[in-house]
């Protein structure tokens, strides 16, 4: 089929559908959501069979939907009606939450409902709800109405009005989330902040300054009067409610053009003050033991890593080298294995180009520590999507295994054509190939675990039950305990030398941060204004032509009026 995925942003579940709808053999051109003539406008230009809504803040509007067939994806099980299910979900405390995807009619989230899918709700940012169990629902039920659809199958009856699982809710709004510190227990502050996590944030205070709050965690063994701020760890705060403590990973200012980072670093002079009290809730960075198998976890929020987290997770590294193991882990969070450099963070000092530059150095390093380790096996384990220097991060390792459920995009070019670094001149050819390596990082498009694996970035495509600790070290002791490890450690070594002796990482290092000098001190600003727009969230104003395929042929063919559905 022809589908065009119309969406308010490229987001990640839209991404996902691109992605799986692609590898079914589907025709897949996507449009963003800016204006209701330029939807009209790429209708007509993409003629698609049908048209698939998997993120709007909007209505379609009526003279598309009665020209082509439009299924809207709605994060809500069937009944459930309005803008900010999954939010209303999280904060009533839901146990069991679900997907619709029903078709475009004059009521919104009224029409038939093609498929659906429930899951079970767990105590999780929105952001986090929405990246995994519902996005693997929504691809589910999406795939489900397609097959009806190409078999057939009628359109289903709309709910009757008075059928009990209608609910219609409007948007949830500040006052009906705000936090009571001297009443509030820590469950109900976990839960309003993860029901405004990652957008729009919760507001409150902290040291008498309004802020948006996320990335909250519950603290272990902290307690305090409530609603004061009583330890720091790791960029985290604490704060007290009534029956224990919540830690607070980042927050945003209410002032203009505030960024998202660490509450210890927006509140660095308060935080000083404050005693520090690791292991005891908030650790993004941890290694655990297994025998013969080592495992070093990292989690970074949004997958953004500073300066700062870049030479932690070196010098963890470096210290689990230290210890007596046969094979380590590298092991991401479930939301994210990493996206590189922190935008936000560079956005934010003095000289941006500066840290730019201290960033991309910093996150090298850790590769080189990666990819110069020969004495035990190093395999980067992504259970969470990954986005361009993290996926080059990755291939470091002697093996990449990744969730079958996760999103790729190894390219940088989006961002201002920035070059990129983390050593991937040197990475990407030797497991892909040179012609596949410069198609990868041109084409700007999200890849998928499959393709992913049929060229060489992925070694091991893991089930969802297989990316469990228990599992993944289950997996890790038996690739140590085989009969040929020790002659692939050997050869390991010999095939580092024998690079080293043909081109020194160092020199692969220098052309790229030759050309990665240019994107922050050159005279282009093309990085700078992409960074600012993408932190900043300025709205596109036009999709681009690498992923509006009906865009890209304009030059070729005339559009055509919208036909309507049989």
């Amino acid at each position: 089929m022809r589908i065009l995925l119309l969406s308010h942003s490229f987001n990640s579940l839209t991404q996902r559908l691109h992605v799986e709808l692609r590898e079914r053999g589907h025709e897949v051109s996507v449009e963003l959501d800016i204006h209701a003539d330029v939807t009209r406008e790429s209708v007509a230009l993409c003629r698609p069979d049908l048209v698939i809504a998997p993120f709007l803040k909007r209505a379609i509007p009526e003279d598309v939907w009665r020209s082509v067939r439009c299924l809207i994806v709605h994060p809500g099980p069937p009944g459930d009606r309005g803008p900010a299910a999954l939010d209303w979900a999280i904060l009533d405390g839901a146990t069991e939450w679900g997907v619709t995807v029903l078709q475009a009619d004059g009521e919104f989230d009224a029409g038939p409902v093609w498929a659906f899918r429930t899951f079970p709700m767990r105590r999780a940012a929105k952001s986090s709800i929405y990246r995994n169990e519902v996005t693997q629902c929504a691809v589910e039920a999406v795939l489900e109405a397609l097959d009806a659809i190409e078999a057939g199958r009628p359109t289903p009856q709309p709910m009757r009005a008075n059928d009990a699982r209608i609910r219609v809710r409007g948007p949830c709004r500040q006052s009906d989330r705000a936090i009571d510190w001297q009443h509030d227990t820590t469950e109900a502050v976990l839960r309003k902040i993860n029901s405004a996590d990652g957008m729009p944030g919760l507001v409150d205070s902290l040291f008498f300054q309004d802020v948006r709050l996320f990335d909250v965690h519950e603290a272990q063994d902290i307690s305090g009067i409530p609603g004061t701020i009583v330890a720091q760890c790791d960029g985290a705060l604490a704060r007290a409610t009534v029956d224990g403590a919540v830690w607070i990973g980042h927050v945003r200012q209410l002032a203009p053009k505030s960024l998202k980072r660490s509450a210890a670093k927006v509140f660095a002079g308060q935080a000083a003050c404050l005693p520090r009290r690791p292991d005891c809730g908030y650790a993004p960075i941890q290694y655990r033991e297994h025998g013969e198998v080592g495992e070093l976890q990292f989690s970074f929020y949004n997958g953004a890593m500073s300066t700062d987290d870049c030479e932690a997770l070196r010098d963890a590294y470096r210290a689990a080298l230290a210890r007596p193991t046969k094979v380590l882990l590298l092991t991401g969070g479930f939301d994210y294995w990493s996206n590189g450099i922190h935008l936000a963070e560079i956005e934010a000092a003095d000289s941006a180009a500066d840290e730019s530059w201290r960033n991309i150095n910093a996150i090298d390093d850790l590769a080189r520590a990666i990819i110069e380790t020969t004495d035990r096996l190093v395999i980067s384990v992504i259970r969470g999507n990954a986005g361009a220097g993290g996926v080059f991060l990755s291939l470091a390792a002697d093996e990449v295994w990744a969730g079958d459920q996760i999103v790729l995009n190894p390219h940088y070019k989006d961002m201002g054509n920035l070059f990129g670094s983390e050593y991937w001149t040197y990475l990407l050819p030797r497991r892909a190939g040179a012609g596949n390596a410069t198609r990868i990082t041109q084409c700007r498009l999200p890849m998928g675990v499959a393709e992913a694996q049929r060229l060489g970035i992925v070694d091991r495509v893991l089930a969802r039950n297989e990316l469990a600790r228990e599992s993944l070290v289950k997996l890790a002791a038996a690739a140590g305990a085989d009969h040929g490890f020790a002659a692939r450690l050997a050869d390991k070594k010999r095939r580092r030398a024998a690079d080293e002796a043909e081109k020194p990482l160092q020199a692969y290092r220098d052309e790229e941060l030759r050309r990665m000098r240019l994107n922050f001190y050159g005279f282009d600003p093309s990085y700078h204004v992409a960074r600012y727009n993408f932190i900043h969230k300025v709205p596109k104003s036009r999709t681009p032509l690498t992923i509006a395929n009906h865009r890209a042929r304009r030059t070729t063919e005339r559009p055509r009026p919208m036909a309507v559905p049989s």
